[in-house]
């Protein structure tokens, strides 16, 4: 799936999680992902990645690891977000387990506010994947977390 140079907002509505799901671009990378009630008006219905999370939802197993992602957050905030890539499909990590995955120790109040602080503001929730995150917070709103975790048995 190339994307290069894609920019814009592309969004859908699924079912299987009773929202839309809205996805921004900016150089053919992923900068941001919200889960509004309705589809802007504005925003494109038809991308390969929407097709793909489509086919997720309905089960199939993605884990979206080459899809460009553009982070425009700290740098600590930044290793911890792209350590949750790492977390597998299906698989769930503590908060804990996360800080140490990002090179944090999770035993120091100010690296465990690192790790909560950059879930609580994760800009790109399901391509980092939040949801596989026990004890969060977490970006992704609750009923869009618990549908994900249903799709991957978590």
């Amino acid at each position: 799936m190339s994307v290069s140079g894609t920019s814009g907002v592309f969004a859908r509505e699924f079912d299987v999680i009773d929202r839309t799901v809205q996805i921004g671009f900016a150089g053919g990378r992923v900068i941001s992902v919200s889960f509004p009630a309705e589809p802007p008006g504005d925003a494109d219905g038809d991308h390969d990645l929407l097709d793909r999370i489509d086919a997720y939802l309905g089960g199939e197993r993605d884990e979206f690891a080459e899809v460009a992602l553009g982070l425009t957050v700290p740098t600590d905030q930044r290793e911890v977000l792209e350590s949750l890539r790492s977390v597998p499909y299906g698989e769930e990590v503590s908060v804990s387990r996360l800080a140490r995955l990002g090179g944090f120790d999770p035993d120091d109040p100010d690296d465990l506010e690192t790790v909560t602080g950059a879930l609580d503001d994760n800009p790109i929730p399901i391509f980092l994947p939040d949801h596989r995150v026990s004890g969060g917070p977490y970006a992704t709103p609750g009923d869009v977390r618990s549908a994900f975790r249903r799709v991957e048995g978590l």
